[in-house]
């Protein structure tokens, strides 16, 4: 099992005749991903070869669904128009749409996530390098060759960190690692990702990974303690940035005591999360949480967690 997609996922490619889509469609396909189709307006009729197989464009994402019934979508489109094509995604009732596209403006997010929300499509996104679950499908930008399949569950604010968390984690592997994005508004946000890994029977440990700004590992602290009960183990990236300072992502803004590295590893702690503040100490804590895992199981011991 693995969440949000499958072997089975039908992947449509918006912007897949553009210099990005067209590159990171062709190491989707390589990874085993179903790519059905891309849309690109104007293009309808037209295909791009991919390893000797062509691939239809379409022009809209209604006559791409009606004809693929694919559902999934990855948004590889310039800020400029990565609105309308999210929006072409609700319209069409796709189950999931990825937004790889960075730079969007907030209130053109608001828009699509508030559209998102009402029509039941998931977004994940926007600013983001998508999800895997290795050996059954990529969807997205996410090295395919850096781990294989395993048991943790991985979910990230950052692109970079998840790379490395997963190459740092190459010898357990991944039942999925969801990049979520680092901007303001995200529309998938950690709490869904952890509650998803919880429902797996294919997961057994979560490793989620924050950063400075804002009150979403906070809040994610909170839903962990209440309703979380497989072993958490986090990073918060920016234990070095200075106060009042604007750090990587949009939203990584911190102010004062709010939104630094320390409280957030505080609030995440207090609910029972281990927190390393390294990657390479986060990943070894992952590794100690499995031990103890399968040592409980092995003893038929149901773990509380400490907080």
């Amino acid at each position: 099992m693995s969440i949000f997609i499958n072997a089975s996922s039908r992947v449509l490619v918006q912007g897949m005749t553009g210099k990005e889509g067209r590159k990171h469609t062709q190491r989707m396909i390589m990874s085993g991903t179903r790519v059905v189709g891309g849309v690109t307006p104007g293009k309808a009729g037209e295909s791009v070869l991919f390893e000797e197989d062509p691939v239809p464009v379409f022009g809209s994402m209604v006559e791409a669904v009606a004809a693929t019934q694919a559902d999934v979508s990855v948004v590889f489109v310039p800020p400029k128009y990565a609105k309308a094509a999210v929006l072409e995604s609700i319209e069409a009732e796709i189950g999931l749409c990825v937004v790889i596209t960075e730079g969007i403006p907030v209130r053109d997010s608001v828009e699509f996530h508030s559209a998102a929300r009402d029509s039941g499509t998931r977004i994940i996104g926007p600013n983001c390098p998508g999800l895997i679950s290795p050996g059954k499908s990529n969807v997205g930008i996410i090295p395919a060759h850096i781990a294989g399949p395993g048991r943790i569950g991985l979910v990230s604010k950052s692109g970079t960190l998840t790379y490395q968390m997963m190459y740092e984690l190459r010898d357990h592997g991944f039942s999925t690692a969801v990049g979520i994005g680092g901007d303001p508004v995200v529309g998938t946000p950690h709490i869904d990702v952890l509650q998803a890994f919880e429902d797996d029977d294919e997961t057994d440990v979560i490793v989620m990974i924050g950063e400075i700004g804002g009150d979403a590992e906070e809040r994610a602290a909170e839903y962990i303690q209440r309703n979380i009960t497989k072993p958490v183990v986090g990073y918060v990236a920016g234990f070095t940035a200075p106060p009042g300072r604007t750090m990587g992502h949009a939203g990584a803004i911190i102010t004062g005591s709010k939104g630094t590295a320390a409280a957030k590893k505080e609030a995440l702690e207090a609910a029972g999360v281990l927190v390393g503040e390294t990657p390479s100490l986060t990943a070894s804590l992952a590794r100690d949480a499995i031990a103890k895992m399968r040592v409980n199981q092995s003893r038929n011991v149901t773990p509380k967690r400490s907080a």
